[in-house]
């Protein structure tokens, strides 16, 4: 009996012990910390290199540290130099970056901002030298079924139209890539992005609502060409949204500018007469596709929308700052 009961509790305290190592090993030591320098020297091994990484807060146990590098027969294998970590990657991930010699001085800093759409990002790349503005936008505005490609195996696309594009799903952020990192690399990184930024609560607000993921990236690419503050873009949204559901058109300056390819202070009678689908005075409802790639806020406003007794707006031509309207008369005298 005794012996059993000895097997027994051995049993459950490996269990437990290895729950606890999976757990430490795959998790984050923290959310939300930036980018740090860390410095592997050249003779360190892998306890003081642990020791190193838990003194700067990067990981949580050096114990479960030093035994997945020695399970994994990794002890040999750290490379000396400087590199980028941060808390939110987890011991896996940073034994990985460390013993492959992923450093600074392989990697390139690209930041992508909020409204840019696929060629603005790709004369970005080509600008920069990262990659060829024909090869990105290729691969960001044609659909492909290889069944290698992980490019449209993300959920959140599913509900987009056979012939989209991936305007509006590319998220505008500050990236890390490795120099020598493929156009396919890059635009997977800002897809992983996008799904990560894209919650859960966000993604049932959305279908509770009745709407689709496709025509909230829509609407929030319009947002993030037409206002700037996330207030502002909130009460914006209510007023397009409530436009749609009155049938209305939304008249969208931001549209034009997809269409003609520049921003002008005011449009004329005649760009206001443009033949596009993506013409916003034109057609009512949204436009069939995002007009841009937008960020965060953007997106939370398509969401999260405010709805007051406004029903138009404009910006400031010199300021940028949006002044609302209830009545069509008040809106011609701001405009005015």
């Amino acid at each position: 009996k005794n012996i059993k009961i000895v097997i027994i509790l051995a049993i459950i305290a490996a269990s437990i012990f290895f729950v606890d190592y999976w757990r430490g090993i795959s998790m984050s030591a923290a959310k939300g910390r930036p980018d740090a320098g860390f410095v592997v020297y050249k003779g360190e091994g892998v306890k003081q290199i642990g020791a190193n990484l838990l003194k700067a807060d990067l990981i949580k146990s050096k114990f479960y540290f030093e035994v997945y590098v020695w399970l994994e027969g990794k002890e040999k294998d750290f490379q000396a130099g400087e590199y980028v970590l941060n808390s939110a990657l987890s011991i896996k991930n940073i034994a990985k970056i460390l013993t492959n010699g992923e450093t600074v001085d392989k990697e390139k800093t690209i930041k992508i901002i909020e409204g840019w759409n696929i060629d603005d990002i790709g004369e970005y790349l080509e600008k920069n030298g990262v990659a060829g503005k024909s090869d990105f936008t290729e691969l960001a505005k044609n659909r492909t079924d290889d069944k290698k490609s992980k490019i449209w195996k993300f959920g959140f696309l599913s509900d987009a139209p056979r012939n989209a594009s991936l305007e509006g799903y590319l998220f505008p952020d500050t990236y890390r890539i490795f120099k020598d990192a493929t156009v396919k690399d890059i635009t997977e990184k800002m897809l992983n992005n996008f799904d990560k930024k894209l919650t859960s609560e966000m993604r049932s607000e959305t279908a509770k609502q009745g709407k689709i993921i496709y025509e909230i990236i829509t609407m929030a690419s319009i947002l993030e060409k037409e206002v700037k503050t996330e207030e502002d873009m909130k009460i914006a949204a209510g007023i397009f949204w409530d436009r749609i559901k009155n049938g209305q058109a939304i008249e969208s300056c931001a549209t034009l500018a997809y269409i003609l390819g520049v921003n002008k202070p005011q449009y004329s009678a005649e760009d206001i007469k443009t033949d596009s689908p993506y013409n916003t005075y034109k057609n009512k409802g949204l436009p069939p596709g995002p007009i841009s790639n937008p960020g965060l806020k953007a997106i939370k406003a398509a969401i999260y929308p405010t709805y007051t007794n406004y029903n138009y707006f404009l910006s400031d031509p010199e300021t940028g700052k949006t002044i609302f309207s209830r009545t069509y008369n008040e809106h011609l005298r701001n405009k005015a």
